[in-house]
């Protein structure tokens, strides 16, 4: 796992395309204060090609999850949301301009280290 620095941030947003039209694969909760989720979703840096994003999120202070059978309902169409402010990283499924838009989405995280590895699809 690679750490996703805030200063990369908005690089990575844009090179997944903020996930858009992607599929969530898998929640898996750690512990209490860590979870990773599993995507897929289209890769501009390999010419769009479908591959596999793990997120790893640690040292989570607040989340809302959504049960395992319910993930392959999750709609990705307008994609995901990774905000940093105040050493803090807030993720949310949908558009979401701040924290607290972030904790109004149907599926949260948030957490002080995020980080990240590339997969085959």
């Amino acid at each position: 796992m690679k750490p996703l620095l805030a200063k990369d941030l908005a690089t990575f947003l844009d090179r997944f395309d903020n996930f858009k039209n992607g599929e969530i694969k898998n929640i898996n909760i750690i512990s209490p204060t860590k979870v990773l989720i599993t995507f897929t979703c289209q890769d501009k840096a390999r010419g769009f090609n479908w591959i596999s994003i793990k997120l790893e999120f640690n040292n989570i202070s607040d989340a809302k999850l959504i049960d395992s059978e319910k993930i392959g309902l999750i709609n990705l169409n307008e994609g995901i949301s990774i905000i940093n402010n105040q050493n803090m990283f807030a993720f949310g499924i949908g558009k979401c301009y701040n924290i607290s838009s972030t904790k109004n989405s149907i599926c949260f995280l948030i957490c002080s280290d995020l980080k990240y590895s590339e997969n085959l699809f």
